[in-house]
């Protein structure tokens, strides 16, 4: 996900965003935790997408 595409999205569509993100990385860390994730490197993609997510919220609140 590109920053580029987040800014083009409302606070809502964001927040909403944000919401998935985070469910999504707690599966990841579930499957770290019982070692049934293969690809560790996703779980770094996917706390860069919530900062780059949170970031966009930040940019827009001020605003």
């Amino acid at each position: 996900m590109k920053a580029n595409e987040l800014r083009i999205k409302s606070v809502t569509d964001l927040d909403k965003e944000l919401l998935s993100l985070t469910k999504a990385q707690f599966g990841l860390r579930m499957q770290v935790a019982t070692q049934q994730l293969s690809n560790n490197s996703q779980l770094l993609k996917m706390r860069r997408d919530i900062a780059r997510v949170k970031t966009i919220l930040t940019e827009k609140g001020t605003q």
